[in-house]
């Protein structure tokens, strides 16, 4: 991938989980990385290191609560003043499930903040960069529930339908913007069903548990009901996707949502 060595990818919430698998593939291909979470996040040191090991010619931690618009920007300022942001893989994420008369109206606040509003606040800052330069990838992390619903996730499906529906808006108000010899300008969600995470561990442990200590037996019944493959996807996976993502190959591929779900979508 020797087009993308060199270029510098912007991922948040990329200390653990999907975010960390995207931007380690994202190093792997010769992107330089910065790495993204809330400011003092203990993993972000390690994070660093994974990214140079991995092969990022450099890489870097920049702290923000992406809640609050002010320091997205002052962060999309910071990391432009480190190198330009090519590539910006909006990940950061956070969940809460319960009913919707259950559902505390901060945490619905929250979620939307998080979840949503920070990536548009986040595209907002840099498409006029990209622009200039001719050449942009943004790709966000939706979910299968950008597309199909669940219950007892009131803010986190509508945040993610949210976001597949305003990447297609920005996707066509940009399609024609960059330039299609440095690769133009794209936006794509890629949408997760069961990844396999520190985030779901004490999940398969526990289905594990309830089949006898078998790993696999246990993922099988944990996804029967939604994921057909009964495997879960690896986030090495997701990030290798978003590395074609921002390569010249797909320089005519935006507006979509591409599911990673085993089938989940299909049914």
């Amino acid at each position: 991938m020797s087009f993308l060595n060199g270029k510098t990818a912007l991922v948040t919430g990329s200390t653990s989980g999907i975010g960390l698998g995207v931007a380690t593939e994202l190093a792997a291909a010769g992107v330089r990385i910065a790495v993204h979470s809330l400011p003092g996040d203990a993993q972000a040191e390690a994070a660093v290191a994974a990214m140079k090991e991995a092969g990022a010619p450099d890489a870097k931690f920049f702290g923000a609560d992406v809640s609050n618009p002010d320091a997205i920007r002052a962060m999309i300022e910071e990391v432009e003043a480190w190198g330009p942001i090519d590539i910006l893989v909006n990940n950061a994420g956070i969940q809460h499930t319960a009913g919707i008369t259950d559902m505390p109206d901060a945490k619905w606040d929250a979620i939307i903040a998080i979840n949503l509003s920070s990536c548009f606040h986040t595209m907002k800052a840099v498409l006029p960069l990209m622009e200039s330069r001719g050449y942009g990838r943004i790709v966000n992390i939706a979910s299968v529930h950008g597309l199909v619903a669940s219950v007892e996730k009131v803010p986190y499906v509508a945040a993610k339908h949210g976001l597949v529906g305003m990447s297609k808006v920005v996707a066509l108000e940009y399609a024609s913007k960059g330039d299609p010899a440095k690769g133009a300008i794209t936006v794509n969600c890629i949408a997760p069903g069961f990844t396999e995470t520190p985030l779901i561990e004490s999940q398969i442990q526990a289905a594990a548990g309830r089949a006898g200590g078998d790993r696999d037996a246990g993922i099988a019944e944990l996804l029967k009901e939604k994921q057909p493959s009964l495997r879960m996807t690896q986030t090495s996976e997701l990030g290798a996707l978003a590395v074609f993502l921002c390569g010249m190959a797909a320089q005519n591929l935006t507006g979509t949502t591409i599911p990673v779900d085993g089938g989940w979508t299909a049914q």
